[in-house]
């Protein structure tokens, strides 16, 4: 990993808990990164997914095809975010949705079993792991709030709060699948709003 690869990854991680240079530096060993084209694939649903794919650029999505072939997003991922499959890593059982990149992806990839062994071993890296679930559990939670109590148009509202800027670079029938609407639904609150 060369060492504007590591100043990322130290960015990155630092952004979600504090993390030294030093810290890091422990646990380039265990990083490898690559680049994704944009529809490129990370994983597909049944592979068995153990690495922690951490966003360093770009943006990607999670999706799931339902038995009619439709793609359904559930969820979108920037810079920051991570791809994996919770049920893989902890149940070993085969992902159920896929990982996709949408623009240049480019990640830092580790397997789980040694971000754990890293979070035993080194204080930093255990708060690191932590704060990486409590984010994961409070985005899933926002998320599953507003499908139930906010309409189409709040969250579209809150998708623009999120991704700020980026948003632009992510495809409206991507976004329109994530907030679950059609992309007609979605043409029609972008006209609402003065956006088109």
């Amino acid at each position: 990993m060369d060492n504007s690869q590591k100043i990322r990854l130290h960015d990155t991680f630092s952004a979600i808990a504090p993390l030294s240079e030093n810290d890091v530096e422990l646990a380039v060993q265990y990083f490898t990164t690559q680049t994704y084209q944009p529809k490129e694939y990370i994983f597909h649903s049944g592979n068995l997914v153990s690495d922690v794919h951490f966003v360093l650029d770009g943006f990607g999505r999670y999706f799931y095809i339902d038995e009619q072939g439709n793609e359904r997003n559930k969820s979108l991922v920037r810079a920051g975010g991570a791809f994996t499959s919770m049920g893989s890593l902890i149940e070993s059982s085969p992902s159920p949705f896929f990982a996709q990149a949408l623009t240049e992806c480019t990640v830092a990839s580790i397997r789980y079993e040694s971000l754990v062994e890293l979070s035993k071993s080194h204080r930093n890296w255990g708060e690191f792991l932590r704060k990486l679930f409590e984010r994961l559990v409070l985005k899933k939670e926002r998320r599953e709030a507003g499908f139930l109590l906010l309409s189409a148009k709040e969250r579209y509202q809150e998708f623009l709060t999120e991704f700020g800027d980026e948003s632009k670079n992510i495809p409206l029938r991507h976004v329109a699948m994530y907030i679950g609407v059609t992309d007609v639904t979605l043409s029609r609150i972008r006209r609402e709003m003065g956006l088109t």
